[in-house]
C-alpha cells in the first residue's frame, strides 16, 4: 500500500460540489480534501480529467464457486477495475452452493481469497424454508457479514435457488426489519408470467402446425417480450410495497424495467414506505424496437421494453424515484446465449466495465444540457457538466454504498473514506470491442456501440489498480 499520495484535478466530484481540489491520501484513506494548489512536488496532476468516487456495483453475479465456466472472481473484478468499479456486491445465486447459509458464505469467501482485484461484499439469499430453507440462518448470515438478502418471486433459473412466496416473506421480514438490512427483490409475478406463458405456448403450437420448422427455433424478440409484460412487474411491486408498509422492513426492487412499476414506487415513497429501487444501464440504453430477432445477447429478465419505458425510467432516475443504477452483470457461456432462440437462451447481460460510459453516454444524449445551463459558475465548479457528474456519483457510488451498508467508507470523496477513485475523460469516445473486454465471456449487446466516457485510471485505497488498458496490481481487493 502507498503510504501517502496526493492527486489533484480541476474537476473533483465531492459530495456537495464539483470543483478544483487536491485529495490527500494516507494508508489507503482520504485524510483531507484541500484546495487545488495545496500540493507538494510529488502530487499527481490529472488536469481536466474528472475524479469521481469509485463505482459501487451492488448487483453482480460472479458465479464462483460452482459455475466458473460462466464467470469468476478473477475475471469479474478485472472487468470491474477496468470500468472504474472499486466495490462489487456479489449475488447469492448461480454459485454452487448458493449463499443461503453461513457455511456457504464461508465457502464462497474461500473461493474468492487472493483472486479479487477490487473489494467484494456479499448478499445472502432468502429462499423457502423447506427448499433448502434458511429462515433460521438469517440472523447468523447477518452476523457473518452479508449486507442484506436477495430473493426471487419467480423461478430464478437455477434449481439451488428456489423462489419465495408471500408466506415465506411473512416469516422472514420481521427478522430483516429487526436487523435493519435490505431485502433485494426480483419483482415479477409468477401468476402473470404463467398466464402469459400459456397464451404464448398456445400461439407457438398453432404456428408450429403451420410451419413445423418454427417449433425448433423462435428468434422473435416480441414473442419473448410478451411472456414477461409490465403487469408482472407491477403486481409483484405492489405486493412488496404492501409487505414493506406492514413490517417496516427495507425493500429494494432490483432492475426496474417498466414505467408503471416506477409509478408504483413513486407513490409508495410519497406515502413513507421504506422502499428503494434500481434500474440497469441496459434499460436506460436500449429499447425493444431496436433489438433484432435472434439477438439473444439482449435477453434479460425483466426484458428490455419499448422506448417509452426507457424514457420513463430516465425521468424516474432523475427525479429520485429510482435511487441507483447497477449492472446486474450476468455473463454466461456463448453456448447458452448464442442460440438465436429467445425462448430458450439464458437471460443475462454482461456490462460490468461499461456502466459509467453507458449511463454517461445516455445522460449526455438525453437533453441533459439542462444540467450545464443550471451551473452558475462553470469554471469554479469544474465545467458545465458538473451537475451531471454529481448525479452520476450519486447513482453509481453514493446510493449503492448506502444500500449495502457501506456509506461510512465507500461512495464519496471525503475525509475518512477509502481512497477509491476513478479518473476519467468525459469527452473521449470509444467503440466497444468485445474481444478486449475483461469479463470471461465477451458476448454483450454493447459490442460495436460507440460510448462516451473513458476510464483512464482506477485507484483502490490509493493504489493504482488499473491504468490505460491493463491491470497494474493483482489481488489488491479485500473481502468486506
Amino acid at each position: 500500500m502507498v503510504a501517502s499520495l496526493i492527486i489533484r484535478s480541476r474537476r473533483v466530484v465531492l459530495p456537495d460540489i464539483v470543483r478544483p481540489a487536491s485529495i490527500h491520501i494516507s494508508n489507503g484513506t482520504i485524510t483531507r480534501v484541500a484546495d487545488y494548489d495545496d500540493v507538494n512536488e510529488d502530487a499527481i496532476d490529472v488536469g481536466d480529467l474528472v475524479i469521481s468516487p469509485g463505482i459501487v456495483d451492488t448487483h453482480v453475479h460472479v458465479n464462483e464457486p460452482g459455475r466458473t465456466e460462466w464467470e469468476g472472481f478473477d475475471t469479474a473484478t478485472r472487468a470491474a477495475a477496468a470500468g472504474g468499479v472499486t466495490t462489487i456486491v456479489d449475488m447469492p445465486l448461480n454459485s454452487v452452493p448458493a449463499t443461503t447459509s453461513v457455511e456457504a458464505l464461508e465457502t464462497k469467501r474461500a473461493a474468492a481469497r487472493g483472486k479479487c482485484h477490487v473489494d467484494v461484499a456479499f448478499w445472502g439469499g432468502l429462499v423457502p424454508e423447506n427448499a433448502p430453507g434458511n429462515a433460521g440462518e438469517l440472523d447468523a448470515l447477518v452476523d457473518a457479514g452479508v449486507r442484506g438478502f436477495k430473493c426471487f418471486l419467480v423461478p430464478s433459473g437455477v434449481d439451488e435457488f428456489p423462489h419465495v412466496d408471500e408466506s415465506d416473506l411473512r416469516r422472514a421480514m420481521p427478522v430483516l426489519a429487526r436487523r435493519g438490512v435490505p431485502l433485494l427483490v426480483h419483482a415479477e409475478s409468477p401468476r402473470v408470467i404463467a398466464d402469459c406463458g400459456l397464451r404464448t405456448a398456445d400461439l407457438l403450437r398453432i404456428e408450429s402446425t403451420m410451419n413445423p420448422q418454427s417449433a425448433l427455433l423462435n428468434p422473435q424478440y416480441t414473442v419473448y417480450l410478451e411472456t414477461r409484460p409490465p403487469a408482472a412487474e407491477v403486481e409483484a411491486v405492489r405486493m412488496m410495497i404492501r409487505l414493506g408498509r406492514e413490517f417496516g422492513a427495507r425493500v429494494h426492487i432490483v432492475h426496474v424495467a417498466c414505467a408503471e412499476a416506477a409509478d408504483e414506487i413513486a407513490r409508495a415513497k410519497s406515502d413513507g414506505v421504506p422502499i428503494t429501487a434500481e434500474t440497469c444501464p441496459h434499460y436506460l440504453t436500449f429499447s425493444a424496437e431496436e433489438i433484432p430477432d435472434g439477438a439473444t445477447e439482449f435477453k434479460c429478465a425483466p426484458p428490455i421494453r419499448e422506448a417509452r419505458h426507457r424514457e420513463a425510467l430516465w425521468g424516474a432516475l432523475q427525479s429520485g424515484v429510482l435511487d441507483l443504477v447497477a449492472t446486474d452483470h450476468s455473463p454466461a457461456p456463448p453456448s447458452m446465449k448464442c442460440r438465436g432462440d429467445f425462448m430458450h437462451a439464458w437471460g443475462g447481460i454482461a456490462s460490468l466495465e461499461m456502466s459509467l460510459s453507458a449511463v454517461w453516454t445516455r445522460l449526455r444524449a438525453s437533453g441533459a444540457s439542462a444540467f450545464a445551463e443550471a451551473t452558475a459558475d462553470r469554471r469554479s465548479l469544474g465545467g458545465g457538466w458538473s451537475a451531471g457528474f454529481a448525479r452520476l456519483a450519486r447513482w453509481l457510488s453514493d446510493s449503492p454504498a448506502a444500500l449495502a451498508g457501506l456509506a461510512d467508507r465507500k461512495g464519496r470523496i471525503a475525509a475518512g473514506f477509502d481512497a477509491d477513485l476513478m479518473v476519467w475523460d468525459p469527452d473521449a469516445e470509444y467503440t466497444v470491442d468485445a474481444a478486449r473486454l475483461q469479463q470471461r465471456h465477451k458476448l454483450t449487446p454493447y459490442a460495436g456501440r460507440t460510448l462516451r466516457g473513458v476510464i483512464r485510471t482506477t485507484f483502490l485505497r490509493g493504489e493504482r489498480v488499473w491504468a490505460g488498458d491493463r491491470l497494474t496490481i493483482e489481488g489488491a481487493g479485500r473481502l468486506l
